[in-house]
C-alpha cells in the first residue's frame, strides 16, 4: 500500500507531462479549422436502447449506404461499449445551406424495404432505439423544450432547454409504426479571429437534429437528387407496415448558424445536462453526516480505549484486570492466522490493485484528461491501470501472506493474479455468448477478447508475481504482541454479533454517503447518458474511504470486546456491507428506473450488476480491513502484556 502512494506523484506527474503536449486542449485533441465550404464529414457511431441495452451497428438497419463503407479503428474502451464508427452518405460542406436533398436515390425512385427490412425496422422503434451521429466527433443531440411549471400566463411560462442524446429511430402511435425518414441538421459553427488577408476559418461547436417522418406521397424529388418538402404541418408521417414491402424516401437538409461558443468549450452542452446543485446537496449532506458521525465515533473510541488502556496498565490491579473482560483478554490469539489466508491474501491483493486503479482514474478524470471527447478513452484507461497496478497488489498480498504464516508463495501469487479477474472473465465470456447470439455490435470480438487475455497472462500475471515476490521476501507486519500455542475458548456471542446483522450495520453509512452520486453513475451507464462530474466523484470516493475505515474500526472494537479473535475474514465481509445495499439499490433501480421487460437484457443487467458489486466489496472490504488491521496493532501496542 505505501509503495503505491509512493508511486501515485510520480504516475501523476508523467500523465500531466504527456498531456501538456497539447496544452490548449486537455483532453489531448486538436482542433479542426475548417474553410468555406470544406466537407464535414457525418459519422454514425451506433444504435441504443435503454430497454434492450443492446447496441447494433449503424449499417444493421437499412440505411443508405455509401459507396464505400469504411470504419474507423477503434480503441479497447470503444470496442468494449460497442462503437461501431462508420462513414455515411450526408454530404455536408461547412458553412453551406441544403433545403433538402435525397439520399440513395436512383433516378428518381424511392427506396423500396423488404417484409423482412420492414420487421426490423418496425421492431427496433417499438424498442426505443436511439440514432447516434456525430460531426467532427461531436454527438447528435436533440432539442427538448420544456415548458416550466410555474403558476401565471402561458406567455410568461419560461422555456427549459434540455438536450437528448442521439435522436429517435421512429415513433409509434396508435398501435402504428412511424420511422424519421427526414432529418435537418442544425450546425453551429465559430468563427476563428485572425490577422487581415486571411482567409476565416470556422469551428465546428454544436450539432443538433429535427427528426421528422414525412411519407413517400407528400416529398417530391427531382433527378439532381434534390426535394421539397410540404410546408407547415400539412403532411403525414412515414408508416412502416411490418406485414409488407414499404417504400418511402430518406432525406436531409442541412442549416447553419453561427455561435459565440467557443471550441474548448463546445462540450459543455453536453456535460451540463444533469442538475449540478443536487450533487453540492449529496455532497454537503454526506460531508456533514460522515463528520458528524465520525466525531461521535472517534469520541466514544478514543474515550473508551484510553479508560481501557489506563486500567489494563495499572500494575497494582493486574489481579483485577485478568477478571475483566474485554479486548485485552484476547491479546494471545487476535493475530492467530485465519482460515483459508492465502485466498484472504488474494482477495486483499486484488482489492489494492482495484483501489489504486480506481484513486488514480478518477483523480485523473477530474483534471479533464479523460474528457467525452476522446472516445472510450476512461475505459482502455481503467483497463490498462488495472492490468499495471497489479505489482502493489501482488506486493500487498505477498507481505500479507507471509505475516500470515503461509509458505506457498507461488501458488498464493497464481491465486491473486487468477481469482478476481478469473471471476471476472467468466461472467464477461458468458454474457458476451448471449449478446454474440443478438448479433449484437455490444459482442467483444474474439481477437479482442484474444488481446484481453494476452494483457492479463503478459501484462498483469508477471507484475503480480514480481510484486508477489517481493512483498514475501519482505519482513512481515510487525505484530505487537505474542500468539498462545492453544486457541481460547470464544464466549457465546449476542445476536447483533451475527455476521449478517453487522453488514446492515456497516454498510448504512459508507452507502448514505455516495447513493445520489449512484444515481448519475447508473443512469450513465444504463440510459446512455454522459458522466463528467469526476470532481464530485472523487469527493464522494474520499469520504466513502473515510466512512469505511471508521466503521470497520468500529465493527472490530465491539468484536474484541467481545472476546471474539476471530476478525480477519469477519471484519473484510462486514466493512464491504455498502455492498448488499448497492445490489439492494440495483433491484430498486432496474424495477422503478428502467423498462426492461426481455430477458437477455435483464440477464445483462443483474450479470454486470453483480461485478459492480463484487468489485465494490472488494474495494470496500479492503479499506476497511487495511484500516482496522492498523488500529488492532496499535491499541496491542499500547498495553503492557506480562
Amino acid at each position: 500500500m505505501a509503495a503505491a502512494m509512493d508511486w501515485l506523484p510520480w504516475s501523476l506527474m508523467l500523465l500531466s507531462l504527456a498531456c501538456d503536449s497539447h496544452a490548449f486542449y486537455v483532453p489531448g485533441v486538436a482542433p479542426i479549422n475548417f474553410h468555406q465550404n470544406d466537407p464535414v464529414e457525418i459519422k454514425a457511431v451506433k444504435l441504443t436502447s435503454s430497454r434492450t441495452q443492446l447496441p447494433y451497428e449503424y449499417y444493421s438497419l437499412p440505411f443508405c449506404q455509401p459507396s464505400k463503407i469504411t470504419y474507423k479503428a477503434e480503441n479497447l474502451g470503444e470496442v468494449l461499449r460497442g462503437d461501431r464508427i462508420v462513414n455515411t452518405p450526408f454530404q455536408v460542406l461547412m458553412n453551406s445551406e441544403k433545403k433538402c436533398e435525397v439520399l440513395c436515390s436512383q433516378s428518381n425512385k424511392p427506396v423500396t424495404l423488404t417484409v423482412e427490412q420492414s420487421r426490423l425496422v418496425a421492431e427496433r422503434i417499438t424498442e426505443d432505439y436511439y440514432v447516434h451521429l456525430i460531426a467532427d466527433n461531436l454527438p447528435v443531440a436533440t432539442r427538448l423544450e420544456l415548458y416550466s411549471n410555474r403558476e401565471g400566463d402561458d406567455k410568461k411560462k419560461e422555456k427549459d432547454v434540455q438536450f437528448e442524446h442521439g435522436y429517435r429511430l421512429g415513433f409509434t402511435d396508435v398501435n402504428k409504426i412511424y420511422l424519421h425518414n427526414h432529418l435537418s441538421f442544425i450546425l453551429y459553427y465559430h468563427r476563428e479571429d485572425l490577422e487581415e488577408d486571411q482567409e476565416h476559418t470556422y469551428r465546428v461547436v454544436r450539432f443538433e437534429v429535427i427528426p421528422q417522418s414525412i411519407r413517400l406521397e407528400d416529398i417530391k424529388a427531382d433527378e439532381k437528387s434534390s426535394c421539397t418538402l410540404p410546408e407547415g404541418t400539412s403532411s403525414s408521417p412515414q408508416e412502416i407496415d411490418p406485414t409488407k414491402e414499404n417504400q418511402l424516401y430518406f432525406t436531409y437538409s442541412v442549416h447553419w448558424e453561427e455561435s459565440d461558443i467557443k471550441w474548448a468549450s463546445r462540450w459543455d452542452t453536453y456535460l451540463t445536462m444533469s442538475d449540478v446543485q443536487i450533487h453540492w446537496f449529496s455532497i454537503i449532506n454526506s460531508v456533514v453526516v460522515v463528520f458528524f458521525l465520525s466525531g461521535i465515533l472517534s469520541m466514544i473510541i478514543i474515550r473508551t480505549l484510553r479508560k481501557d488502556i489506563a486500567n489494563y496498565n495499572k500494575e497494582d490491579d493486574i489481579e483485577d484486570t485478568m477478571e475483566e473482560s474485554g479486548w485485552k483478554l484476547v491479546h494471545g490469539d487476535v493475530f492467530r492466522p485465519p482460515q483459508y489466508p492465502m485466498i484472504l491474501s488474494s482477495l486483499l491483493g486484488s482489492g489494492i490493485q482495484l483501489f489504486c486503479m480506481i484513486l488514480i482514474v478518477i483523480f485523473v478524470a477530474m483534471l479533464g484528461m479523460l474528457s467525452p471527447s476522446s472516445r472510450g478513452a476512461l475505459m482502455t484507461t481503467a483497463c490498462f491501470l488495472f492490468m499495471f497496478m497489479g505489482v502493489f497488489g501482488g506486493f500487498s498480498a505477498g507481505r500479507l501472506y507471509r505475516t500470515l504464516k503461509g509458505h506457498r508463495w507461488k501458488k498464493g501469487a497464481f491465486c491473486t493474479a487468477t481469482l478476481y479477474p478469473g471471476v471476472v472473465f467468466g461472467i464477461c465470456f458468458v454474457l458476451n455468448c448471449f449478446i454474440w447470439g443478438k448479433h449484437s455490435s455490444g459482442a467483444v470480438p474474439f481477437p479482442t477478447m484474444v488481446a484481453l487475455l494476452c494483457m492479463w497472462f503478459g501484462i498483469s500475471l508477471p507484475l503480480v508475481y514480481l510484486g508477489y515476490y517481493f512483498g514475501f521476501r519482505k519482513q512481515p507486519y510487525d505484530n505487537p504482541v505474542r500468539t498462545n500455542q492453544i486457541p481460547r475458548q470464544i464466549p457465546e456471542q449476542r445476536w447483533y454479533m451475527n455476521r449478517f446483522v453487522g453488514i446492515l450495520m456497516a454498510g448504512i453509512l459508507p452507502f448514505g454517503a455516495m447513493f445520489i452520486e449512484l444515481f448519475f453513475i447508473f443512469s450513465a451507464i444504463w440510459e446512455n447518458q454522459f458522466y463528467y462530474l469526476f470532481g464530485f466523484l472523487f469527493l464522494v470516493f474520499i469520504i466513502l474511504v473515510v466512512s469505511c475505515s471508521q466503521i470497520s474500526i468500529v465493527m472490530v472494537y465491539f468484536q474484541l470486546c467481545a472476546e471474539d479473535y476471530r476478525w480477519w475474514w469477519r471484519n473484510f465481509l462486514v466493512s464491504g456491507g455498502s455492498a448488499f445495499y448497492v445490489l439492494v439499490y440495483a433491484i430498486f433501480y432496474f424495477v422503478n428506473k428502467l423498462d426492461i421487460v426481455e430477458f437477455i437484457p435483464s440477464l445483462l443487467y443483474f450479470g454486470y450488476t453483480a461485478l459492480m458489486v463484487l468489485s465494490f466489496w472488494l474495494l470496500t472490504g479492503t479499506i476497511g480491513f487495511y484500516a482496522a488491521y492498523m488500529f488492532v496493532r496499535k491499541i496491542y501496542a499500547a498495553v503492557k502484556i506480562d
